[in-house]
Protein backbone atom coordinates (compact mmCIF):
# COMPACT_ATOMS: atom_id res chain seq x y z
CA UNK A 1 0.00 0.00 0.00
CA UNK A 2 3.16 2.38 1.21
CA UNK A 3 4.73 1.63 -2.35
CA UNK A 4 1.56 2.56 -4.57
CA UNK A 5 1.30 5.88 -2.85
CA UNK A 6 4.95 6.59 -3.08
CA UNK A 7 4.76 5.32 -6.71
CA UNK A 8 0.90 7.58 -7.46
CA UNK A 9 3.18 10.93 -5.98
CA UNK A 10 6.66 10.04 -7.73
CA UNK A 11 5.39 11.86 -11.50
CA UNK A 12 4.19 14.98 -8.94
CA UNK A 13 8.00 15.14 -7.58
CA UNK A 14 9.86 15.17 -11.40
CA UNK A 15 8.36 18.12 -12.28
CA UNK A 16 10.10 19.85 -9.16
CA UNK A 17 13.47 18.33 -9.85
CA UNK A 18 13.56 20.46 -12.56
CA UNK A 19 12.65 23.05 -11.44
CA UNK A 20 15.10 22.65 -8.56
CA UNK A 21 18.02 22.38 -11.34
CA UNK A 22 16.84 25.65 -13.06
CA UNK A 23 18.38 26.65 -16.34
CA UNK A 24 21.31 28.13 -17.31
CA UNK A 25 22.60 30.71 -19.70
CA UNK A 26 26.07 31.29 -21.03
CA UNK A 27 27.59 34.73 -21.51
CA UNK A 28 30.14 34.47 -23.74
CA UNK A 29 31.46 36.45 -26.88
CA UNK A 30 29.28 39.39 -25.96
CA UNK A 31 26.30 37.56 -26.58
CA UNK A 32 23.35 35.07 -24.25
CA UNK A 33 23.61 31.96 -25.32
CA UNK A 34 20.45 30.84 -25.46
CA UNK A 35 19.04 34.16 -26.21
CA UNK A 36 15.46 33.04 -25.97
CA UNK A 37 14.28 30.32 -23.44
CA UNK A 38 10.90 28.76 -22.08
CA UNK A 39 10.44 27.65 -18.76
CA UNK A 40 7.84 26.87 -16.01
CA UNK A 41 7.07 29.45 -13.45
CA UNK A 42 9.19 28.99 -10.25
CA UNK A 43 12.20 28.17 -12.56
CA UNK A 44 15.75 29.92 -11.21
CA UNK A 45 17.55 30.73 -13.97
CA UNK A 46 21.18 31.49 -13.57
CA UNK A 47 23.76 33.69 -16.41
CA UNK A 48 27.25 32.54 -16.46
CA UNK A 49 29.81 34.93 -17.78
CA UNK A 50 32.35 32.85 -19.69
CA UNK A 51 33.32 36.00 -21.64
CA UNK A 52 36.59 37.76 -20.75
CA UNK A 53 34.90 41.21 -20.09
CA UNK A 54 32.71 42.24 -17.60
CA UNK A 55 28.84 42.05 -18.43
CA UNK A 56 25.64 42.55 -16.51
CA UNK A 57 21.78 41.19 -16.87
CA UNK A 58 19.05 43.09 -16.80
CA UNK A 59 15.46 43.10 -17.16
CA UNK A 60 14.39 45.56 -19.75
CA UNK A 61 12.21 47.44 -17.96
CA UNK A 62 15.38 49.72 -16.33
CA UNK A 63 16.10 46.74 -14.32
CA UNK A 64 12.84 46.99 -12.13
CA UNK A 65 12.44 43.39 -12.16
CA UNK A 66 15.91 41.74 -11.86
CA UNK A 67 19.48 43.29 -12.14
CA UNK A 68 23.31 42.03 -11.78
CA UNK A 69 25.68 43.49 -10.47
CA UNK A 70 29.07 43.60 -12.87
CA UNK A 71 29.66 40.24 -13.61
CA UNK A 72 33.37 39.89 -14.42
CA UNK A 73 34.97 36.10 -15.93
CA UNK A 74 33.54 33.27 -14.22
CA UNK A 75 30.79 35.34 -12.15
CA UNK A 76 26.97 34.33 -12.36
CA UNK A 77 23.48 35.84 -11.14
CA UNK A 78 20.47 34.17 -10.80
CA UNK A 79 16.81 35.09 -10.44
CA UNK A 80 13.89 33.08 -9.54
CA UNK A 81 10.93 33.81 -12.53
CA UNK A 82 7.57 33.26 -10.55
CA UNK A 83 4.96 34.89 -12.63
CA UNK A 84 4.06 33.85 -16.22
CA UNK A 85 4.97 36.58 -18.99
CA UNK A 86 8.18 37.28 -21.44
CA UNK A 87 10.79 38.90 -19.85
CA UNK A 88 12.94 40.79 -22.09
CA UNK A 89 16.54 41.79 -20.57
CA UNK A 90 20.23 42.89 -22.21
CA UNK A 91 23.37 43.86 -20.75
CA UNK A 92 23.93 47.93 -19.50
CA UNK A 93 27.56 47.25 -20.61
CA UNK A 94 26.91 46.53 -24.29
CA UNK A 95 23.32 47.47 -24.73
CA UNK A 96 23.37 45.50 -28.29
CA UNK A 97 23.31 42.20 -26.00
CA UNK A 98 19.86 40.90 -25.73
CA UNK A 99 17.68 37.77 -24.61
CA UNK A 100 14.57 37.11 -23.73
CA UNK A 101 12.55 34.57 -21.24
CA UNK A 102 9.09 32.71 -21.33
CA UNK A 103 7.91 32.23 -18.51
CA UNK A 104 4.86 30.15 -18.56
Amino acid sequence: MMRRAFLAALPALVPLAAHAAGVQVVIDRHMFAPMAITVPAGTRVTWLNKDDTVHTVASSDGGKVFSSPPLDTGDSFAFTFTRPGVYRYYCTVHPYMLGSITVR
